[in-house]
């Protein structure tokens, strides 16, 4: 289902454009052959030019932001979402029918309402519209990402963490009940807001473990892995840390091996599920993947290990937070969604060093 043919561009609206996830968007969508940004929010900084919010989209031709209610909506077809989780459900709620969205919160990837409340704090405000919402992994459900009005773009931890375990649960060749990720993220997968954990005097020169055992994007991962695994019960253990870099990400997964299984069988099964696809990447056996290979970039790059212990595997995945793990990825989303090439505006090389 195309928003547009291949003549006509796609009328974009970025929510929530004065966040890092919005400058992201901005730059791989300035250079989309098929889109033309219509209008930009940000409440804060309504009014404003981009370039007082980003000095480095100044060459660039972009609409001043503004607010929500402001935005002429007879002028958008497409709508990304960077707002602060919680207050997207009620936002969406509201748009006019004819718009699709990509959601880049949380408020839409958790089918079980009652699971959100638990784990954000309050009751889901568009329970109609969650019934709807695509979980957006693109590799994974493309077919459903394809027909969707509203995707929710999974988060970073996920996608890191998803992309490697997915298949080797569906094949049934690791414990669903034997898995822990050791997780860390850069500092600005914490957002563009002020706030005392992210100043430079507290995360530069060490690294910190944060959110155990209470971070949001395990029930989140819970829900991928129990849907390749085929049951409701999975729980893991996720440890998330914040690194003293800008952006990148890695997850380092601790499986179990089933009976008869060996880490040979674990390369096949991920080479198979990723075999010609444009962003997931299996590195040559012995290559550890490492974040600064993927900076800039939509790719994942992912290996697995023997374990010095017998019958145990470790999985090594590496994403750039901002792009695979958030705006890069909708924008592969917005890609299926209007039935273009996948890798359009995503076809960007990783900056090195």
């Amino acid at each position: 289902m195309s928003t547009a043919s291949a003549f006509t561009p796609v009328r974009v609206a970025i929510l929530g454009a004065s966040g890092y996830t919005g400058a992201e968007l901005m730059r791989l969508l300035l250079r989309h052959p098929r889109v033309r940004i219509t209008a930009l929010t940000g409440e804060r900084a309504a009014g404003k030019p981009v370039a007082d919010v980003f000095p480095h989209l100044a060459p660039y031709d972009l609409p001043a932001l503004t607010k929500i209610a402001d935005v002429n909506w007879d002028d958008v077809d497409f709508v990304f979402c960077g707002l602060p989780h919680g207050t997207t459900q009620e936002v969406i709620a509201g748009l006019p029918a004819h718009v699709r969205v990509c959601d880049l919160s949380a408020d839409f990837r958790l089918f079980n309402v009652d699971t959100y409340a638990e784990w954000y704090g309050h009751a889901h405000k568009a329970v109609d519209l969650q019934e709807t919402a695509v979980y957006g992994l693109s590799e994974v459900a493309r077919e459903q990402v394809a027909t969707a009005r509203l995707v929710a773009n999974p988060g970073c931890y996920p996608t890191a963490s998803l992309l490697p375990l997915l298949p080797l649960l569906k094949d049934g060749l690791i414990s669903a009940d034997d898995i822990i990720i050791d997780a860390k993220s850069g500092v600005s997968g914490a957002g563009r807001d002020a706030k005392q954990g992210s100043l430079y005097c507290e995360v530069a020169e060490g690294m910190h473990a944060y959110g155990i055992a209470s971070h949001r994007h395990a029930p989140e991962i819970e829900q991928g892995l129990g849907w390749a695994a085929g049951r409701g019960d999975i729980r893991i253990a996720f440890t998330p840390h914040l690194i003293p870099m800008n952006r990148g990400m890695m997850a380092t997964t601790y499986v179990r091996l089933k009976d008869g299984v060996d880490v040979a069988s674990l390369r096949t099964s991920l080479e198979k599920a990723y075999a010609g696809e444009a962003f997931v990447k299996v590195l040559a056996p012995g290559v550890g993947p490492q974040t600064r290979h993927v900076a800039g970039s939509n790719l994942s790059l992912i290996n697995v290990f023997a374990d010095r212990i017998p019958g145990r595997a470790i999985l090594v995945s590496v994403i750039d937070n901002l792009m695979k793990g958030a705006s890069g990825q909708a924008v592969q989303n917005f890609n299926i969604m209007n039935g273009f090439d996948e890798t359009l505006g995503l076809d960007v090389v990783p900056v090195f060093p």
